[in-house]
């Protein structure tokens, strides 16, 4: 990441396939997510009803606020909520290049700040991921269940 450059995390519900798909894959989630099925990512979008993401912004302070408006996206998180009582983050995806720079722990702060103090967040973890979310404050739950999906 260029040494000027600086992190937006914002609330983007209309976020495109071709950027969530690409992040997907930059992250690693690729291999364990339908990325070349459009009509899926289409409905895994749709039904989010909390997507947040993470740009990176390397425009300078003087530019002109057009010229800004090309931001990579480099973190997405995809969200079910009733925004009351609980929240299943079902991605959390930052791209490899920006992995380890604090982006998804920007992305877990900015989820809840979307939330408010009076909702869970609860995810299935990656099981190289798992050091990551118990580090970000996460607590395992043991008693999680589980039905796998046919396809």
């Amino acid at each position: 990441m260029a040494e000027n450059a600086h992190v937006l995390y914002a609330r983007e519900p209309t976020l495109g396939i071709p950027e969530f798909r690409r992040v997907l894959v930059e992250s690693g989630l690729g291999e364990v997510r339908p990325v070349d099925d459009e009509a899926r990512l289409k409905a895994m979008m749709e039904g989010a009803n909390l997507i947040v993401t993470a740009r990176l912004d390397m425009a300078p302070l003087d530019m002109a606020p057009l010229d800004r408006e090309a931001k990579p996206l480099i973190g997405v998180a995809r969200c079910l909520t009733d925004f009351s009582w609980v929240c299943y983050i079902s991605d959390l995806a930052v791209s490899a290049k920006a992995q380890g720079l604090g982006i998804g722990k920007g992305l877990m702060d900015e989820v809840a700040r979307q939330l408010g103090p009076s909702v869970a967040i609860s995810l299935i973890s990656m099981p190289d991921a798992v050091g990551f979310y118990e580090r970000v404050g996460m607590k395992r739950m043991p008693d999680a269940f589980w039905i796998s999906r046919k396809r």
